[in-house]
């Protein structure tokens, strides 16, 4: 499944009726240019799980940086970078991981 139909489906799961009303995801553009991804993990799968930084700062024209913190995956990236950003979440997102019990 690539990423975007990834991110549609996983958006689709959880989407109930209220967690879609306080929660989800944008996707919007950054002044520097770039791309800003936020994805709300609260009542998720993905709620309180750890993620290792990914920080690539090659110039200023070509960086990338995904984090997850307060149960928020949050991506950015130069302008090439929005499928880089989807795909590093999906792969988080479908790894086996320490999940709290």
């Amino acid at each position: 499944m690539q990423p975007v139909e990834f991110l549609q489906s996983w958006y689709q799961a959880r989407a109930d009726g209220t967690w879609e009303r306080t929660h989800g995801v944008t996707i919007e553009s950054l002044d520097t240019p770039g791309w800003l991804v936020s994805i709300d993990l609260e009542r998720t799968p993905l709620e309180d799980r750890a993620m290792p930084t990914i920080d690539r700062q090659i110039s200023q024209r070509d960086w990338l940086c995904c984090e997850v913190g307060r149960n928020r995956f949050r991506g950015q990236g130069d302008p090439q970078k929005l499928l880089a950003i989807l795909e590093i979440f999906k792969a988080w997102a479908e790894a086996p991981g320490d999940r709290p019990g």
